[in-house]
């Protein structure tokens, strides 16, 4: 065990030492994050697309935003028109139509396949959460698996048109969705014993699926922890693009060490 169960430190080995985040992984992964959180931004991400959060301001209904939000994606990287994006139709890997939501849709079939690897490589790259989980366990730098880890994780981003641009507007966007939420939602995990560092303290891979219903959540492990979750480490969540996508109330959240409560 890499930390003290009375420890409210997140573990070096589940950390780098920076990210492009306004706060640092040791803290963001932190316990005292779960008990005082406090907004997350990616570096320059709001400001570059501050003509969207504009238009985002002007729309009282939520799905006209949702909309207003597909739409940009799809002029702004080119979605559509891969072409104008430097698509070469003679390349030897045709991967143009990987997109984000690609990217979530391969999440809920298989967070161990290749879109997996791409997500959780978003998050160590913006956030600084290291995976503790890919095909197995990674415990250091140097494993094997973690080698696995990245090599599907760069098969994942070649050829493909700013995926971790377009996740850092799509958790962006997801934040402002999540203003009026308050500062926690209550999640279910289907958990195991290796998340489990003590009697009531998790250590989470760094990227996770959550249920917002403790029934379903009975479907993913031995045993269910209930989290007061802050908003801010919130990824993604069906509810926000539910014409595109359907999740069954799936939440996905970002890592760290948490506080959790056994239901069953």
């Amino acid at each position: 065990m890499d930390t003290d169960k009375h420890s409210l430190a997140l573990p070096r080995t589940a950390q780098l030492p920076i990210n492009r985040c306004n706060l640092p992984a040791k803290i963001l992964g932190s316990l005292q994050f779960q008990r005082y959180p406090q907004p997350l931004t990616i570096d320059g991400t709001r400001e570059l697309h501050r003509d969207l959060f504009l238009r985002l301001d002007a729309l009282d209904n939520a799905s006209q935003r949702a909309q207003q939000f597909i739409d940009y994606m799809s002029v702004h990287f080119c979605l559509h028109a891969p072409d104008e994006a430097g698509f070469d139709p003679a390349c030897r890997i045709d991967r143009h139509k990987a997109d984000y939501l690609r990217l979530l849709r391969g999440w809920s079939f298989d967070s161990e396949g290749r879109e997996g690897a791409v997500l959780k490589g978003w998050v160590e790259s913006r956030f600084g959460l290291i995976p503790r989980f890919h095909h197995g366990p990674i415990r250091h730098g140097e494993d094997e698996n973690y080698r696995r880890y990245q090599l599907a994780c760069a098969d994942g981003l070649y050829n493909t048109n700013a995926l971790f641009d377009q996740l850092d507007l799509l958790y962006s966007y997801g934040q402002y969705e999540l203003q009026s939420a308050g500062k926690y939602l209550t999640l279910y995990r289907g958990s195991n014993a290796t998340e489990q560092l003590g009697p009531d303290m998790l250590l989470l891979n760094n990227l996770n699926s959550f249920s917002r219903d403790r029934e379903r959540a009975d479907e993913f492990g031995d045993v269910v922890w209930q989290i007061e979750v802050p908003a801010a480490k919130v990824f993604f969540y069906a509810e926000l693009l539910p014409s595109y996508l359907k999740a069954e109330r799936e939440v996905m959240v970002l890592g760290g060490l948490y506080r959790a409560r056994r239901v069953i």
